[in-house]
């Protein structure tokens, strides 16, 4: 497989404009670009965990996660560049999709979660 060309980092003016665009949940800190997830508990962790993973190995570029009875913080940085690039964007916001799809929301077919019934509930959704 070939290498793609080296990725250009991008500048922190460049990484608060995209996030204040793309991901308003998403912060830039330490060097990472970073997400918590809050969850209902261990079973929801893993369930994000295991989501991220899966998107994570797909795309061949891994965040560093943190896995909590409560909660999941992932940061995403492209290690072999030195800092946040264009891989990092499109992960986080491919995560952000994933974990955050209501279908009970998006009409069609699936319902979704019930959201009056706590006992089925794994992630605390984010309203923007």
């Amino acid at each position: 497989m070939a290498h793609p060309a080296k990725l250009r980092v991008l500048s922190a003016d460049e990484i608060a404009g995209r996030l204040a665009a793309d991901l308003p949940f998403w912060r830039h800190d330490s060097g990472f670009l970073k997400r918590v997830y809050k969850t209902h508990g261990w079973k929801g962790t893993l369930m994000v965990v295991n989501a991220i993973g899966h998107l994570a190995e797909a795309a061949w570029h891994h965040p560093d996660i943190h896995a909590s009875w409560p909660s999941v913080e992932v940061r995403l940085q492209t290690h072999d560049a030195g800092g946040i690039t264009d891989r990092d964007f499109e992960l986080a916001a491919k995560i952000e999709e994933v974990v955050m799809w209501r279908p009970g929301r998006a009409g069609g077919a699936l319902e979704g979660v019930p959201e009056t019934d706590e006992r089925f509930a794994y992630v605390k959704y984010d309203e923007a």
